[in-house]
């Protein structure tokens, strides 16, 4: 469903000098219905990645498809959770979860409809008559997440959602999004620095390079559902990428003495 060729993109900089490279001959693909986790080092351009596939912005070089089709621009079939939930402070909760189905005006009854089976999906019946000053940081993420589903997109593009939350919450978070997933097989890509985020959530963990890079390493996750996050199996992977990651490190590391 998703794929991105030979991907190179560089931001020019206003003050004439060389342009910042992020990302260089970058090759990804996603199959539909997959749950694909992206880490990498500080600056490595996975949220670069994300937004490429989002269609906020244009590779330099390289082709970006999305069920075959060239990504030129945001569409939604393709979409995106951030790290903040960005809600609108002056609608409701049903208000700001229905906000894009009014924008392309579908009629009233299906637009409840659809509302309330999108905040049934994220546990917020009887929370839709709420403001966002008076919910949570996860429940305010939640209904960032409902917005999203009930627009039906074919992926979900999600760019650290959790970051913000207590690790309590996040857990909470994690198992929602995973009982939504299993529930109806959309496609996610997810961006996370959190090792043990990707180990619990992923079906493949794609490890990106130091910048400017590519696709360091991928790793299949073979580990039955629902996985304790305590058991050996784990530990395992979570040893095997955070092995990867000290690579990527290393190589973005300047070096030390003279040589």
């Amino acid at each position: 469903m998703i794929r991105l060729d030979d991907i190179t993109k560089q931001y020019d900089r206003p003050d004439g000098a060389p342009p910042h490279l992020v990302l260089r001959h970058l090759h990804l693909r996603v199959a539909e219905g997959e749950f694909v986790c992206v880490l990498g080092p500080s600056g490595c351009g996975k949220s670069t990645l994300l937004n490429l596939v989002a269609g906020f912005i244009r590779p330099t070089a390289g082709a970006v498809l999305f069920d075959g089709r060239p990504v030129r621009r945001p569409g939604p079939e393709r979409g995106v959770v951030f790290q903040d939930a960005t809600l609108f402070a002056w609608l409701t909760v049903r208000r700001n979860v229905e906000f894009g189905l009014r924008s392309i005006a579908v009629p009233p009854a299906q637009r409840r409809r659809r509302t309330d089976e999108a905040l049934r999906l994220v546990g917020l019946e009887g929370f839709d008559a709420l403001y966002p000053h008076a919910l949570s940081g996860g429940m305010r993420q939640r209904v960032a997440l409902a917005r999203v589903l009930v627009l039906q997109p074919k992926a979900l593009l999600m760019d650290e959602p959790f970051n913000a939350l207590d690790a309590a919450g996040r857990e909470r978070l994690q198992d929602e999004l995973l009982r939504i997933w299993q529930a109806h097989r959309r496609t996610v890509l997810f961006v996370t620095h959190n090792v043990e985020e990707a180990a619990y959530l992923a079906e493949r963990v794609v490890i990106l390079g130091p910048p400017p890079g590519g696709v360091r390493a991928e790793v299949r996750v073979d580990l039955p559902r629902p996985r304790d996050r305590a058991a050996e199996p784990m530990r395992r992977l979570l040893r095997r990428l955070r092995a990867h990651l000290d690579g990527a490190a290393e190589d973005a590391a300047p070096p030390t003495g003279d040589r």
